[in-house]
Order: structure tokens, then C-alpha cells, then sequence
């Protein structure tokens, strides 16, 4: 049987819960942390739910309870009907346009545009807590490297989830080395699954792509295939600015880093520690409260003491 607690607040309250979630790192696997909006009418009054293969008990009350700072609002607990309680908690994703890609989940249709590649990704557990911002950002990023003459040979998704920004650089980028990393060991599954599912190739080879399980770049392999012309990592702020020296050392001189799930209001620290590590802005992007950054290593960097 399957359980979901549901707890309604405003938009930034929720914001914040699930910000908490991502930064929990002994956070019980077995509950499913999702958040939305109420209704396209009420885009500042949102919901947030937690889907449980058991009876809720009072350490998984208490779990959900501190994600929220000022106290958390009341509960709704609920015993649902049996069901596929991981893929429920992200059924209804509306697909993705952005840049050169259309991402869907199987329920809907491909969009069929010449020139628009289209990608299919089930719900599954990897597929994220529904801030489609930070994604749809990336891919039309990504794009636009791509139009502004940037070549990849040599590509590193860092912390990839469902593999899909992989999927799209191996896309703009076909011959490329890819190798795409998540601290998450349950990811390679998904990433494999969903690479045969979207014609992707696995493996070491120009044009394929190499799966691990790593914590930022802290891998033998991640090192040993470095530099790189391209790092994407769409993580979270304060792990960005940790691993901003990391990123500044395992680019080529001139080499780009595509960052995402920051919000606006923690760009600048971001940004921060990326100029320490010898790292300039080229582009960003606004997507709703998040940024999207396009930096470059200096080509003239030296470490700043």
C-alpha cells in the first residue's frame, strides 16, 4: 500500500521546502518529494507532497516537518489506491520545449517540428521534484552554444539525473567523448533505460556516452578523461560553489561550464566563486526565479592565491 502527506503553503514557502529536501543528504530514499502550483489561476499558492510505500509514522512526519523553516503547515494524510507510487509522484509533466528539444513523457505525443529533436523520459524516481526551469534553461542554452559556434569534443553532465542534458549535448554535439556522473547509484538505471529509449549509445567511444556514479568530479574516471570543452552541472547552489574550483581546473582554456538549479538570489555567489576559479560569464538566462549561467575558463587563469 502507498501513503501521501500533503502540505499546502505559498509558493515560496514550498520553494523553500523543497530547497531543503535537495540539501538533505541522509533524506530516506523511500519518500518521494514533489511540489506545484494549486492551479495555472493561483501560481502563488502551492501544495506540497510526499508519496511513502508505508503508513506514515512519526519520523516520517517529523522528516517532512523540518524541511520547512518557520514551522510546517498543516497535514493531509491520505492512503492512496494501489499503484506504481514512484512513477505517480511525477505523472501529469507537461512536456518541454526549449532551444532545439522537445521533452516528453511517454503519455504524450512527439511534437514532429523538422529541426527539433524529441526526447522521452518516463517518470521515474531520477526525474526531479518537477522545477522544469533549471531543465528547459539548459537545453536552450545549450542551443545556443551551439549557434554561437562552440565546439565540444569532450563533454562531462554532472549530477545528470535522467541523463537527458547528456542526451542533448551528445545531440548537438554527435562525435563528442560524453560521460555523464550522478552521486545517485539508482541513476544509471534510469539513464540506461532511457538512453535506449531515445536512441542514445552507450559507451567510451566518440558519440557514445559513459555512465559512473560520482560526487561532483571525486572519480578516477571523470579525471582521467578530462579536460573538458563542456561541464554541465544543474545541481544546487551550494554544491556549485563548492565544486567551483573543480570545474575551473578540469576545463580547457576557453572551455564552457552550463550551470543550473540556482536561483536568482544566489546567482551572485555563484558567480563569485566561479570568477575565483578563473571563470567568466558569456550568457545567462532568467527562467522564472532561476538562473541559467554560460561560462568560460580564461584562457590566461592562474590560480588566485
Amino acid at each position: 500500500m502507498s501513503w501521501k502527506i500533503t502540505a499546502f503553503a505559498s509558493r515560496r514557502v514550498i520553494e523553500g521546502a523543497l530547497l531543503a529536501h535537495e540539501d538533505a543528504w541522509d533524506w530516506d530514499p523511500d519518500i518521494v518529494i514533489s511540489g506545484s502550483e494549486l492551479a495555472d489561476d493561483l501560481p502563488e499558492e502551492w501544495r506540497l507532497e510526499a508519496w511513502l510505500p508505508r503508513r506514515p509514522g512519526k519520523a516520517d512526519r517529523a522528516a517532512i516537518t523540518a524541511l520547512f523553516a518557520d514551522g510546517a503547515p498543516e497535514f493531509l494524510i491520505e492512503q492512496l489506491p494501489e499503484t506504481d507510487w514512484v512513477t505517480q509522484s511525477q505523472q501529469g509533466l507537461e512536456p518541454i520545449r526549449a532551444g532545439r528539444f522537445h521533452v516528453r513523457t511517454p503519455e504524450h505525443p512527439p511534437l514532429g517540428q523538422p529541426g527539433v529533436r524529441d526526447f522521452t523520459i518516463p517518470a521515474s524516481r531520477a526525474f526531479g521534484t518537477g522545477q522544469h526551469a533549471t531543465t528547459a534553461g539548459c537545453l536552450a542554452m545549450l542551443s545556443t552554444m551551439k549557434a554561437r559556434g562552440t565546439v565540444v569534443r569532450n563533454c562531462a553532465d554532472i549530477g545528470t539525473g535522467t541523463g537527458l542534458l547528456a542526451f542533448a549535448a551528445l545531440d548537438l554535439w554527435p562525435r563528442a567523448l560524453a560521460t555523464a556522473s550522478d552521486i545517485d547509484g539508482v541513476c544509471i538505471g534510469v539513464v540506461e533505460t532511457n538512453a535506449a529509449l531515445n536512441g542514445v549509445s552507450l559507451g567510451a567511444r566518440q558519440g557514445e556516452l559513459t555512465i559512473l556514479v560520482a560526487a561532483g568530479l571525486d572519480h578516477p574516471l571523470l579525471q582521467v578523461r578530462g579536460p573538458y570543452d563542456l561541464i554541465v552541472a544543474n545541481i544546487l547552489a551550494g554544491p556549485l560553489i563548492e565544486l567551483a574550483p573543480d570545474f575551473g581546473r578540469t576545463l580547457v582554456p576557453g572551455g564552457s561550464l552550463l550551470l543550473a538549479g540556482l536561483l536568482e538570489t544566489q546567482e551572485q555567489q555563484v558567480r563569485n566563486a566561479c570568477r575565483r576559479a578563473g571563470l567568466r560569464l558569456a550568457a545567462r538566462q532568467v527562467n522564472g526565479d532561476w538562473s541559467i549561467l554560460w561560462l568560460r575558463r580564461r584562457a590566461d587563469w592562474t590560480r588566485e592565491l
